[in-house]
């Protein structure tokens, strides 16, 4: 039996779900410059499948490393921490009174 590496297991914020079955994950990490000790803010983009397409823009999520899905798709959405609050453009309003 072979021995793997640590699962790498990121948090960050829906910020496009227009694919099937994927969305786009942006993670921000925030780190000390080792120059010149400044407080830097770095944010990156993955992209990450959902199964069952239940993430929505603005959603905060835990997204963990698996298999390659596709060319640029190694990471799958394990669950939705926080959702987000729907925009009053998603909100569908009755006008039939």
């Amino acid at each position: 039996m072979t021995k793997r590496g640590k699962i790498k297991i990121k948090k960050g914020i829906v910020v496009s779900n227009k694919m099937r079955k994927t969305v786009v994950v942006k993670v921000v990490r925030v780190f000390r410059h080792p120059e010149y000790h400044k407080v830097v803010r770095m944010a990156n983009t993955f992209k990450a499948h959902d199964e069952k397409n239940e993430c929505s823009i603005g959603d905060q999520v835990e997204i963990v490393e698996t298999r390659p899905m596709s060319k640029d798709k190694y990471f799958r959405v394990a669950r939705i921490l926080v959702k987000a609050i729907a925009s009053p453009k998603e909100e569908k309003v009755d006008t039939a009174a």
